[in-house]
């Protein structure tokens, strides 16, 4: 999709909310939004998470689309059953227009608290989009870590001090486990290859059946770096191989991007708070750690999508 043909598109989140300067969340959200077919209906589900206090402040809202607030555990299973209220009434006649499902839930809602009914909706194979903005913990309720944390993360449920260093595992590979599910499409994304999302929710929306994006939404609230800086970190994380760009289209691995020149871990997390205390000599085990699980995660990715590692 060409840049001029997206500036010409109506907005659906539109200017006004509340959500933070640089905030990684409403950057992915507009990215999808833009890459939805303008001749078709859009209904978003969207649980409890900054981007639903952010953005549906009662009584105004800045969504432009069908709109619906759900729990924070059950927003996957509140669009399967508008899904399937649209498919009965499709083939009842009562319904004559097209739509598309879409839900945006954050890593806690998504990894952790919602994983069930995720998992359930995918199964049962509902023709609905999944999106999670990941920003690596529990952002809206004070910053928690959660499943998608990463290892000697900073969080306030995983402080650093004299007993602990940050977290002290490894995030969970959950775009993978949506991939075992047996679905049409999955992908991970990030919003600084903003072309690279867009062509991935075009094709995600494309399918019949479920869908699922991961997109990496740097919080500068949570991570500690200066706001202006959303998309280099994003784009940091991308080189790093912290965060790989891929899909899976009927269960076949496609790397999307492969950095010429491979930036160390350290290049990544130099500039966050939430790893300052990596930076640290007597820290640098944790740190080694760290790189080593993701060189080890992004040789399995290259097996896995038949590329050969580089030198």
């Amino acid at each position: 999709m060409k840049l001029k043909e997206l500036t010409h598109k109506r907005e659906l989140l539109t200017g006004g909310h509340r959500l933070c300067a640089g905030c990684g969340a409403s950057i992915a959200v507009r990215q999808v939004l833009l890459a939805a077919p303008e001749d078709v209906n859009i209904v978003v589900a969207n649980p409890t998470g900054c981007l639903e206090v952010s953005t549906t402040i009662y009584p105004y809202t800045a969504w432009r689309t069908s709109y619906i607030h759900s729990a924070f555990e059950n927003v996957a299973s509140t669009l399967s059953g508008v899904e399937s209220a649209y498919r009965s009434l499709h083939r009842q006649g009562k319904i004559k227009d097209d739509y598309h499902f879409i839900a945006f839930g954050g890593d806690g809602g998504t990894y952790d608290i919602g994983f069930q009914a995720l998992s359930g909706a995918l199964e049962r194979g509902h023709r609905m989009l999944y999106v999670c903005y990941n920003n690596e913990a529990y952002m809206n309720t004070g910053i928690q870590r959660s499943g998608a944390t990463s290892l000697g993360a900073w969080t306030t449920t995983s402080p650093v001090g004299s007993q602990i260093p940050g977290k002290s595992q490894n995030r969970k590979d959950l775009t993978s486990i949506v991939a075992a599910h047996g679905i049409p499409y999955v992908a991970q994304a990030s919003i600084s290859h903003w072309r690279d999302l867009v062509n991935k929710t075009a094709k995600a929306l494309s399918v019949d059946g479920p869908s699922f994006i991961n997109v990496l939404s740097p919080c500068h609230r949570g991570w500690r770096f200066p706001m202006e800086q959303t998309i280099e970190l994003a784009k940091l994380g991308v080189q790093s191989c912290v965060w790989p760009l891929y899909e899976v289209e009927d269960g076949e691995y496609t790397l999307n991007f492969k950095a010429k020149n491979k930036k160390p871990l350290e290049e990544y997390i130099k500039n966050q708070g939430r790893f300052a205390h990596l930076m640290k000599e007597e820290n640098r085990e944790i740190k080694d750690k760290l790189q080593e699980h993701v060189d080890k995660e992004w040789h399995r990715l290259l097996r896995k999508c038949g590329e050969t590692a580089e030198v």
